[in-house]
């Protein structure tokens, strides 16, 4: 849980939140949530006096999270829900990097597979043109040796 002022400056954070970011109160409170959770997210929920749902990465936190902005009633606060999804983006990460790499293995047969039928083709070419030599050569001898 994070709370911030119309300003969107940081005014209370819970432990969870601070774990999750890996930082203390001191290192948050009074600034600006855009310098720390790298988003204008509250900013946006403030301007528009609503609800907002974001998802977010914060690469030097080694972060990911969803957080679903709401202002609290009869005060100037805005609050932000923080759902950690770190594991997720990594499995999606993981999952992406899986399917790239069995298209490009997928990729690398297939070009083989396209080298073997080319050679065998080319095998199969060269076979038939000597089959066709030896047939016509032995055709023009047993010519040959009926007009003889």
């Amino acid at each position: 849980v994070l709370l911030v002022d119309g300003q969107a400056r940081i005014r209370f954070v819970n432990p969870a939140f601070r774990e999750m970011f890996r930082c203390r109160d001191e290192d948050l409170l009074g600034k600006r949530a855009a310098e720390f959770v790298h988003s204008d997210c509250f900013e946006r929920a403030i301007a528009a006096g609503g609800h907002l749902m974001v998802r977010e990465t914060i690469s030097q936190h080694d972060v990911s999270f969803r957080v679903g902005l709401f202002p609290i009633e009869g005060e100037d606060l805005y609050c932000g829900i923080f759902i950690d999804i770190s594991d997720e983006e990594r499995a999606r990460k993981r999952l992406y990097e899986l399917r790239a790499q069995t298209l490009e293995r997928a990729q690398e047969v297939i070009s083989r597979q396209m080298q073997t039928a080319q050679e065998i083709a080319r095998l199969l070419g060269e076979s038939t043109a000597e089959t066709k030599v030896l047939l016509v050569k032995l055709m023009s001898l047993f010519r040959e040796e009926g007009s003889q």
